[in-house]
C-alpha cells in the first residue's frame, strides 16, 4: 500500500465515520416502527447548524477554551437535536401510529420539506462555514511518500467511535436495551407485557436524532 492509498484509507475512514452515526439513528427508527423517518437527513443538517450556533453563543459569552467550546457545543447541539427528534415522533408519527402504512409515510415527507423551507427561512439560502478549531496536522512518511492526519480527523474518528460504543452498550447490556430489543421483535407481545411501547418508539427517536446531532457537530 503506498503512501496515496493510505492517505485515501485515511479520508475514508474519517467519512464513513460520520455517515455511520446517521445511519445508526436511521436503522434505529426503521427497526423499531419498520417505517421510514424521511426527516432524519433534515435532523442531520440542523445539527450542523446548531453547532454553529452554540459556537457563537459560547464566544459571546467570553467561553474561548477549546475543550469548553467543543463540550459544551456538543451537548447544545445533542439535546437541541433530540428534542427536534421527540417533536418529529409526537407530531408526525404518532397521531398515525394505528392508521394505515402509507399514513405516517406521508406525514414523514411532509415534516421533511417543513424542515428544509424552515431552515432556508432562519438561516438563509447561502453556504455558512465554522472556522477549524483544531489546526494541527500530523505527517507521515510511508513507503517514499508523505500522509497527512489533521487533528480533526483524528477527533472525528475518536468522537465517532467513542458514540457508537457508547450506543452498542446500551442497547446491549442495559434495560433500556432489553426493552428496545423487546419492541423491535414483537410490539404487541411488548405491550402485553407491559412496555409502554408509545415511550421506547418515542425514545429511539430520541436516540437516533442525538446520533445525526453527534454526526453534525463532526463534519462541521
Amino acid at each position: 500500500m503506498d503512501a496515496f492509498l493510505l492517505q485515501q484509507l485515511i479520508n475514508g475512514l474519517t467519512l464513513g465515520a460520520v455517515y455511520g452515526l446517521i445511519a445508526i439513528g436511521y436503522t434505529m427508527v426503521y427497526g423499531i416502527i419498520g417505517m421510514i423517518n424521511f426527516a432524519h437527513g433534515e435532523v442531520y443538517m440542523i445539527s450542523a447548524y446548531l453547532c454553529a450556533i452554540g459556537l457563537a453563543l459560547l464566544s459571546f459569552f467570553g467561553v474561548h477554551s477549546f475543550p469548553l467550546l467543543i463540550f459544551g457545543t456538543l451537548l447544545f447541539t445533542v439535546v437541541v437535536t433530540a428534542v427536534y427528534g421527540w417533536t418529529i415522533e409526537r407530531i408526525a408519527y404518532r397521531p398515525l401510529r394505528h392508521s394505515t402504512r402509507l399514513a405516517p409515510l406521508i406525514s414523514a415527507i411532509g415534516m421533511s420539506l417543513i424542515l428544509q423551507n424552515y431552515v432556508q427561512l432562519s438561516q438563509g439560502p447561502n453556504q455558512q462555514g465554522v472556522p477549524t478549531l483544531l489546526t494541527g496536522v500530523l505527517r507521515v512518511e510511508f513507503d517514499g511518500g508523505l500522509v497527512q492526519i489533521t487533528w480533526t480527523k483524528l477527533f472525528i474518528l475518536a468522537a465517532a467511535f467513542c458514540g457508537m460504543a457508547l450506543l452498542t452498550w446500551i442497547i446491549q447490556y442495559t434495560r433500556l436495551g432489553r426493552i428496545c430489543r423487546a419492541v423491535q421483535q414483537d410490539r404487541r407481545m411488548a405491550a402485553i407485557l407491559g412496555i409502554n411501547t408509545d415511550r421506547v418508539i418515542s425514545l429511539v427517536f430520541v436516540i437516533g436524532a442525538a446520533m445525526a446531532g453527534l454526526a453534525g457537530v463532526l463534519v462541521t
